[in-house]
C-alpha cells in the first residue's frame, strides 16, 4: 500500500474515533438524566413493599414516591388507588392498566402516560389492589401535593378537604406545608387547621396541651367542635369504681343529674340489676301463659283486677317459668350497692383537665360577645326609635301637639322611596334621592295639615288628638287605596347588604349602622338649627312665650306652620331609612308611633337630649326584655310599657327636665 493512502487512511481512523469516542459518555448523560426525571427506578426499589403490600409496611413506598417531587408521581398515587396499577412480575416494570369494552388491557408508561402495549390477560403481571388502610395513607400522600400545588386555589380546596374530614394522616403534610406557604390567608388557615388536629390526633400529650392552651378564649365554632369530643362522657356503673379509667364526676341516684329511673336503667341495660316489668310486658307474659282459661291457676275473669295480675304473676315466677321483676326494696338494694359514674371518652386526665378550662375560657368569651351584641342590637333599635322620634319631639315635645298621624308621615316617606326606585333603577341613586324628595313632600303634607287641621286646635289637646287620629285612618285608608294591601320592598343598595361580623358571635348589619349615622347626623342637624338658625331662635321664642315673640315682631302662626311641617319631614325621611330593612305598608308607621310617644315622654318632653337617651333606654329595655323572653313578643311588649308607666310615676318630666318658664308650661 502506498505511503500516501496509509496516512490518509490513518487520518481518517483518528477521525473516526474523535467522533465515536465521546459517543458512550454523552449516551451515560442522557440516561442519567432520564433516569433522574422518571419514577420506575423508585418503584422498582420499592418493589417487595408493593408486592407484599399492608398499611403497617407500605409507608416507606408512599414516602418514596411523594418526596420523588416528580410531576407524575400525584398520578400515580391516584391511579394506584383506583386500581390500576399492574407490575410485570418478570422485570418488575409498573404500569397503568385500563380495560376497554372488549376485555382488551391497555398498558401504559407511568412516567409519559403513553400506551406501551395492550394484552388479552394478566398472565406474568401483579395487580395491585390498595385495601382501605392503604388508600388512606395514599389519600394523606395526596394532600400533601395539593397542600404545596403552585394554584392557590387547589391548595385552599385542600383546606377546605381537611376542615370537612380531617385525620391523623394530614398532621404531617400539614405541617410540612407551612413554612413554604406564600399565601398570608392561606397559611393562617394552615396554622389554625393544624392546631385543631393536633387536639384531636397528635400522639405527643405535650403538644395537644399546648395546642389546646392556644385556643382558649378563641370564639371559632370549629375550635370548640375540636375540644368537645374530648370532654364528652359516658355514663356507666359497677360494683366499684373502676382504676385507670378518666371518671369525669360520680352521680348519685336520685338526684337531678341522675334520676333514680335511669339509674336502675343504666343497671338493668348493663346487665347487673333485673329489669322492671312494666304494664305492657305483664300482659304480654300474662297472655304468653294462658291455659284452659286461666294463668298459673287465676281466672281470665279476674285478670281485669292488677292484684290478680300480679298474684299470678307471682305465681309464674314461683313455678320458674318466668323472671322475677325488681320490685321497690329490690330497687333501692340494687342502687345502694353499685356505684354510678361518668368518663371522658379521652383517656388522659391532664388533656381533659386543658380542654375543660378551655372551653371555660372560652365560655366566658362567649357570654361577654353575647352582651356585646346585644349591646349593638339596643344601639341599632334606639336610634331607630330615635330617628322616629325627632320629629315627633318638635311638633309634641317643642309645639305640645299630639299628633297622632306621625307614623303616616313615616309611611309617606317610605312610599316615597319606593315610588322613586320604580322611576330610577339605580338603588344607591334612588335612595339619596328619596332622602331630600321624602323631605318634601312630608314637609308640605305637614304644612296642610297644620294649617288646614292643627292651627284651629292649639291648647286644646283632646280635639287635637282625636282629629290627628281621624287623619292618621285616612291616609292609611288612602295608601291602601294607592299601593293596595301587598307589602312593597324598598331595595337597599348593594354596598348596604351584609353585615359587620366581628366575630362569630358579634355582628350588625350594614343597614342598621347607616341608620345610626343617619341618626346622629339629624341630631346634630336640629342641634344647630335650633341653636345656631334664625328659626330655631324663633321656634323657642314663640315655644316659651308667644305673646312676648309676637310682640318682638315674630309670627307665632308662621314659625308654628314651619316647625310643624319640620317634624313631618324628618319624619319622611325616618320612613326611608325604616323601609331599608321593614317591608312597606300602610301600617308601617303604626309600629313606631307608641314607641315614638314613649321615646319623647321618658326622655322629657321639648328636650332633643332627653329624646335621645330616652331612645337609648327604650332600645335596650326591649332588647333585654326579648333576650328573656326570646319567643313572646307580646310579653315583651306588656312588660316594657309597664316599665314605662313606673319610671313616668317616679320621674313624670323624663330623664331630662325642662327647668326655667318652659317647664311651668
Amino acid at each position: 500500500m502506498p505511503k500516501r493512502l496509509i496516512q490518509v487512511v490513518a487520518t481518517l481512523l483518528i477521525a473516526c474515533a474523535a467522533f465515536v469516542l465521546p459517543v458512550p459518555s454523552a449516551l451515560a448523560q442522557t440516561d442519567s438524566a432520564e433516569d433522574a426525571a422518571s419514577l420506575q427506578p423508585i418503584l422498582q426499589e420499592q418493589a417487595e413493599l408493593f408486592l407484599d403490600s399492608s398499611r403497617r409496611t407500605i409507608q416507606p413506598a408512599i414516602d418514596a414516591v411523594a418526596a420523588s417531587g416528580l410531576p407524575q408521581a400525584p398520578d400515580f398515587l391516584v391511579a394506584w388507588a383506583e386500581r390500576e396499577i399492574w407490575v410485570n412480575e418478570a422485570d418488575l416494570t409498573f404500569y397503568r392498566v385500563t380495560r376497554d369494552d372488549d376485555r382488551i388491557y391497555h398498558l401504559f408508561d407511568v412516567d409519559t402516560g403513553a400506551e406501551v402495549m395492550t394484552l388479552e390477560d394478566d398472565d406474568g403481571y401483579e395487580d395491585l389492589r390498595p385495601n382501605s388502610g392503604i388508600r388512606g395513607l395514599i389519600g394523606a400522600a395526596l394532600v400533601r401535593f395539593q397542600l404545596e400545588d403552585p394554584d392557590p386555589a387547589i391548595r385552599a380546596e385542600a383546606l377546605d378537604s381537611i376542615d370537612r374530614n380531617g385525620e391523623a394522616s394530614h398532621l404531617g403534610p400539614l405541617r410540612a406545608s407551612i413554612d413554604s406557604e406564600t399565601d398570608q390567608g392561606l397559611r393562617a388557615r394552615k396554622e389554625q387547621l393544624l392546631t385543631l388536629l393536633t387536639i384531636g390526633y397528635a400522639d405527643d400529650k405535650v403538644d395537644r396541651i399546648a395546642a389546646i392552651e392556644s385556643v382558649a378564649g378563641n370564639l371559632d365554632v370549629a375550635v370548640r367542635a375540636a375540644l368537645n369530643p374530648l370532654v364528652a362522657t359516658t355514663r356507666s356503673a359497677a360494683t366499684d369504681l373502676p382504676e385507670g379509667r378518666n371518671i369525669a364526676r360520680e352521680l348519685r341516684p336520685g338526684s337531678e343529674a341522675l334520676p333514680r329511673t335511669e339509674a336502675y336503667q343504666l343497671l338493668v341495660d348493663e346487665g347487673l340489676a333485673p329489669p322492671l316489668v312494666s304494664s305492657d310486658d305483664l300482659r304480654s307474659t300474662l297472655a304468653d301463659h294462658i291455659e284452659d282459661g286461666a294463668v298459673a291457676g287465676v281466672p281470665l275473669s279476674e285478670l281485669s283486677n292488677p292484684a290478680a295480675r300480679d298474684r299470678a304473676f307471682d305465681a309464674l315466677v314461683a313455678e320458674g317459668l318466668v323472671e322475677p321483676a325488681a320490685t321497690e326494696a329490690d330497687i333501692d338494694s340494687s342502687l345502694a350497692d353499685h356505684v354510678f359514674y361518668e368518663t371522658y371518652a379521652e383517656a388522659d386526665a391532664e388533656v381533659t383537665g386543658a380542654a375543660n378550662a378551655a372551653l371555660a375560657s372560652i365560655s366566658r368569651m362567649v357570654a361577654l360577645n353575647q352582651v356585646l351584641d346585644l349591646a349593638l342590637d339596643a344601639l341599632s333599635l334606639g336610634s331607630i326609635y330615635f330617628l322616629a322620634a325627632i320629629g315627633l319631639a318638635i311638633t309634641f315635645g317643642v309645639m305640645g301637639v299630639i299628633n297622632m298621624a306621625h307614623g303616616e308621615f313615616i309611611m309617606m316617606g317610605a312610599y316615597t322611596g319606593y315610588v322613586l326606585q320604580q322611576v330610577i333603577p339605580d338603588y344607591t341613586v334612588s335612595i339619596l334621592v328619596a332622602i331630600p324628595t321624602a323631605f318634601a313632600v312630608t314637609f308640605a303634607a305637614g304644612v296642610a295639615m297644620e294649617r288646614l287641621v292643627i292651627r284651629w286646635l292649639y291648647s286644646r289637646p283632646l280635639e287635637t288628638l282625636l282629629a290627628t287620629f281621624g287623619v292618621s285612618i285616612a291616609l292609611q285608608q288612602l295608601a291602601k287605596n294607592i299601593f293596595g294591601t301587598q307589602a312593597r320592598p324598598l331595595t337597599s343598595p348593594d354596598w348596604l347588604n351584609g353585615s359587620w361580623v366581628m366575630n362569630d358571635i358579634v355582628g350588625i348589619s350594614y343597614i342598621r349602622i347607616a341608620i345610626f349615622v343617619l341618626a346622629l347626623i339629624f341630631l346634630a342637624l336640629f342641634l344647630f338649627m335650633m341653636k345656631k338658625t334664625r328659626l330655631g331662635l324663633e321656634t323657642r321664642a314663640v315655644t316659651q312665650n308667644p305673646k312676648m315673640a309676637a310682640s318682638m315682631g315674630i309670627n307665632p302662626d308662621r314659625v308654628n306652620m314651619l316647625t310643624f311641617g319640620l317634624g313631618s319631614g324628618i319624619a319622611g325621611i325616618a320612613g326611608v331609612a325604616i323601609g331599608l330593612y321593614a317591608q312597606v305598608t300602610s301600617e308601617i308607621g303604626q309600629q313606631y308611633i307608641v314607641q315614638s310617644f314613649m321615646t319623647v315622654v321618658v326622655g322629657g318632653v321639648g328636650n332633643i337630649w332627653g329624646t335621645l337617651l330616652g331612645a337609648t333606654m327604650i332600645g335596650f329595655l326591649q332588647k333585654g326584655i326579648e333576650w328573656v323572653y326570646p319567643s313572646n313578643t307580646l310579653a315583651a311588649q306588656t312588660y316594657m310599657i309597664v316599665f314605662i308607666i313606673i319610671f313616668i310615676q317616679f320621674r313624670p318630666r323624663g330623664i331630662i327636665a325642662l327647668k326655667g318658664r318652659a317647664a311651668g308650661d
